[in-house]
Protein backbone atom coordinates (compact mmCIF):
# COMPACT_ATOMS: atom_id res chain seq x y z
CA UNK A 1 0.00 0.00 0.00
CA UNK A 2 1.22 3.49 -0.82
CA UNK A 3 1.97 6.16 1.47
CA UNK A 4 3.07 9.40 1.42
CA UNK A 5 2.99 11.41 5.15
CA UNK A 6 3.55 14.66 5.23
CA UNK A 7 4.87 16.23 8.59
CA UNK A 8 6.22 19.45 10.07
CA UNK A 9 3.75 22.46 9.12
CA UNK A 10 2.49 24.79 11.72
CA UNK A 11 2.29 28.56 12.33
CA UNK A 12 5.66 30.59 11.47
CA UNK A 13 6.02 34.41 11.55
CA UNK A 14 6.81 36.27 8.40
CA UNK A 15 10.80 35.78 8.15
CA UNK A 16 10.26 32.61 9.55
CA UNK A 17 11.75 29.08 8.55
CA UNK A 18 9.88 25.22 8.64
CA UNK A 19 11.08 22.27 7.23
CA UNK A 20 8.97 19.83 5.55
CA UNK A 21 9.42 16.08 5.42
CA UNK A 22 7.79 13.36 3.67
CA UNK A 23 7.62 9.95 4.55
CA UNK A 24 7.23 7.68 1.57
CA UNK A 25 6.19 3.56 1.88
CA UNK A 26 5.24 0.93 -0.20
CA UNK A 27 6.72 1.88 -3.75
CA UNK A 28 10.27 2.18 -5.00
CA UNK A 29 10.96 5.94 -3.86
CA UNK A 30 14.26 6.22 -5.62
CA UNK A 31 12.96 5.74 -8.74
CA UNK A 32 10.46 8.91 -8.65
CA UNK A 33 10.52 12.18 -9.74
CA UNK A 34 9.30 13.69 -6.48
CA UNK A 35 7.62 17.21 -5.91
CA UNK A 36 6.08 19.67 -3.43
CA UNK A 37 2.58 21.40 -4.26
CA UNK A 38 0.80 23.52 -3.07
CA UNK A 39 -2.98 24.83 -2.75
CA UNK A 40 -3.88 28.63 -0.82
CA UNK A 41 -6.65 29.32 0.75
CA UNK A 42 -9.36 29.58 -2.23
CA UNK A 43 -6.84 28.58 -4.90
CA UNK A 44 -5.78 25.94 -7.07
CA UNK A 45 -2.80 24.08 -6.83
CA UNK A 46 0.64 25.49 -7.64
CA UNK A 47 3.91 23.62 -8.45
CA UNK A 48 6.44 24.43 -5.81
CA UNK A 49 9.32 22.28 -6.55
CA UNK A 50 10.43 19.09 -8.47
CA UNK A 51 13.66 16.89 -7.12
CA UNK A 52 14.83 14.10 -9.95
CA UNK A 53 15.33 9.96 -8.84
CA UNK A 54 19.02 11.01 -7.60
CA UNK A 55 18.95 14.14 -6.25
CA UNK A 56 21.03 16.23 -8.21
CA UNK A 57 18.65 17.75 -10.46
CA UNK A 58 16.18 20.63 -8.33
CA UNK A 59 14.04 23.01 -10.02
CA UNK A 60 11.59 25.38 -8.09
CA UNK A 61 8.62 27.92 -9.15
CA UNK A 62 9.79 31.48 -9.42
CA UNK A 63 7.42 32.71 -6.18
CA UNK A 64 10.23 30.24 -3.84
CA UNK A 65 13.80 30.50 -5.86
CA UNK A 66 16.28 31.42 -3.90
CA UNK A 67 13.87 30.45 -0.48
CA UNK A 68 13.23 26.82 -0.81
CA UNK A 69 15.07 23.57 -0.81
CA UNK A 70 14.26 20.69 -2.07
CA UNK A 71 16.02 17.25 -0.87
CA UNK A 72 15.94 13.35 -0.71
CA UNK A 73 17.45 10.63 1.53
CA UNK A 74 16.51 7.78 -0.95
CA UNK A 75 18.22 5.89 1.84
CA UNK A 76 15.36 6.76 4.16
CA UNK A 77 12.37 6.85 1.68
CA UNK A 78 12.22 10.27 2.77
CA UNK A 79 11.88 14.16 0.94
CA UNK A 80 12.27 17.63 2.41
CA UNK A 81 11.33 21.11 1.82
CA UNK A 82 13.21 23.67 3.34
CA UNK A 83 11.02 26.69 3.51
CA UNK A 84 13.29 30.19 4.40
CA UNK A 85 12.29 33.75 4.93
CA UNK A 86 8.79 32.71 5.07
CA UNK A 87 6.14 35.08 3.36
CA UNK A 88 2.27 35.16 4.26
CA UNK A 89 1.67 34.30 0.21
CA UNK A 90 3.35 31.04 1.52
CA UNK A 91 0.15 30.10 3.92
CA UNK A 92 -1.11 26.80 1.89
CA UNK A 93 -1.91 23.23 2.59
CA UNK A 94 1.72 21.62 1.03
CA UNK A 95 1.38 17.84 -0.73
CA UNK A 96 4.06 16.02 -1.33
CA UNK A 97 3.52 13.97 -4.69
CA UNK A 98 5.41 10.94 -6.89
CA UNK A 99 5.74 10.43 -10.29
CA UNK A 100 7.66 8.51 -12.73
CA UNK A 101 8.44 11.25 -15.47
CA UNK A 102 9.26 15.34 -15.04
CA UNK A 103 5.86 17.14 -14.69
CA UNK A 104 5.17 20.57 -13.53
CA UNK A 105 2.53 21.89 -15.39
CA UNK A 106 -1.13 21.64 -14.00
CA UNK A 107 -3.33 19.18 -13.90
CA UNK A 108 -0.47 17.03 -11.90
CA UNK A 109 -1.16 14.04 -12.85
CA UNK A 110 0.87 12.67 -10.52
CA UNK A 111 1.56 8.80 -9.41
CA UNK A 112 1.25 9.51 -5.57
CA UNK A 113 0.04 11.98 -3.53
CA UNK A 114 0.03 12.61 0.29
CA UNK A 115 -2.56 14.15 2.60
CA UNK A 116 -0.98 17.07 3.00
CA UNK A 117 0.26 19.77 5.63
CA UNK A 118 -0.29 22.98 6.69
CA UNK A 119 1.76 26.07 6.64
CA UNK A 120 0.72 29.02 8.14
CA UNK A 121 2.72 32.11 7.97
CA UNK A 122 1.69 34.99 10.44
CA UNK A 123 2.71 37.48 12.65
Amino acid sequence: QVQLVESGGGLVQPGGSLRLSCAASGFTFSSYWMYWVRQAPGKGLEWVSAINTGGGSRYYADSVKGRYTISRDNAKNTLYLQMNSLKSEDTAVYYCAGSSWYLVSPPYEYDYWGQGTQVTVSS
